[in-house]
């Protein structure tokens, strides 16, 4: 199960999904640059797309290279979606009966991805009657101990919100280097972390895979694009398995827009920070629990999430009921504008009191 608009649902509840807001998806509130259309319209669609990526993947490079740390292509990977690189990697690290360690919980798709390959998984859950973070030390302790090929950390985490420190996360680099194993780290909400430490610097270490998601950082969740930063060696292995084509034409395009648009991520996360305040201390006031988290979405404790989530959907609110991440008392929200937050906070208002009536 997956955040956004279930379509075949809607219709059977007689709504309209222009009527709806969706709140259960994480991404800008903004909407996509404005040059995006105009680029995607310069496109050929009777030409095949360029299976290398090639103009998308230098325009990443020089978004993230510095005077004091230059990033080459053949550093990055760029795929259909974050989701097409964790299949690719469960494809090429797990398909012998391989071993992979998820700290949960998290993206559900980390482990169908683990499982369509045939892999063993292991699970460290954090402290769910606490803050939600794990103990480093005992995933460390973990991997030593069990030797799995891949670690996949998501960080800053879905659907908590944790972030790991730098600290944290190099720890588990540092057990991964002595085993052998690959630490993949999904960054997919980083860019809304109001402190972000510099995680690129941690490319320095061939154990480690940073994955990054161009559909949320840029509201193109239509497109489906995201990319993946790891060494020479583990980017030319994930290649041989990619199909040619798996990202199409429009995508490209739209990314190298997107990526050309400086002013567009500051005004993203202004907004995120705005909305994400305001709509945390309305819930707060309602006398809701709500766990901290660095992330474009906020995790609600309210008893019964399937419940909360039907009658939010009633009232044209589309939220996250996180029972399939074995969390069945929250409900997720992803951070919107400003006035659909305050929309979903009178919504918010309205069930509280229903559900103390009952």
């Amino acid at each position: 199960m997956h955040g956004s608009i279930n379509l075949r649902e809607v219709r059977a509840l007689g709504l309209k999904p222009e009527d709806l807001l969706d709140f259960s998806a994480s991404i800008s509130p903004i909407g996509p640059p404005e040059g995006v259309w105009e680029a995607m319209r310069s496109i050929d669609l009777s030409a095949y797309p360029d299976p290398d990526c090639l103009e998308l993947r230098e325009a990443i490079c020089r978004h993230l290279s510095t005077s004091s740390r230059e990033l080459t292509m053949d550093r990055v990977l760029v795929g259909n979606g974050s989701t097409e690189v964790f299949h690719l990697l469960t494809r090429v690290y797990l398909s012998n009966n391989g071993t992979a360690l998820l700290m949960t919980p998290t993206y559900g798709e980390y482990d169908g991805a683990c499982r369509l390959a045939g892999a063993q998984i292991l699970n460290l859950e954090a402290d769910l009657s606490g803050d939600f973070r794990w103990n480093i030390t005992a995933a460390a302790n973990l991997i030593g101990a069990k030797k799995p090929e891949l670690i996949i950390v998501c960080n800053p985490n879905n659907p908590t919100g944790v972030y790991l420190s730098r600290a944290e996360v190099e720890t588990l680099a540092d057990a991964a280097k002595d085993t052998g194993s690959l630490l993949v780290v999904d960054e997919a909400y980083l860019s809304f972390v109001e402190e972000p430490w510099d995680s690129l610097a941690l490319l320095d270490r061939p154990e480690v895979m940073l994955v990054r998601s161009m559909t949320k950082d840029y509201a193109q969740t239509a497109l489906r694009l995201g990319y993946a930063l790891a060494s020479e060696d583990v980017v030319s292995r994930l290649r041989e398995y990619q199909p040619d084509w798996s990202v199409n034409s429009l995508a490209q395009k739209a990314g190298v827009s997107a990526l050309e648009d400086a002013g567009y991520l500051p005004r993203a996360r202004k907004a995120v920070f705005d909305a994400k305040d305001y709509l945390a201390k309305e819930l707060i006031a309602l006398g809701l629990e709500i766990p901290h988290s660095e992330a474009n979405f906020i995790l609600v404790k309210i008893g019964d999430a399937a419940k909360w989530r039907s009658m939010l959907l009633a009232k044209g609110m589309v939220v996250r009921d996180c029972t399939s991440f074995g969390l069945p008392q929250y409900i997720r929200l992803g951070v919107r504008t400003m006035a659909d937050c305050q929309r979903l906070a009178a919504a918010m208002a309205e069930v509280a009191q229903t559900a103390l009536a009952d």
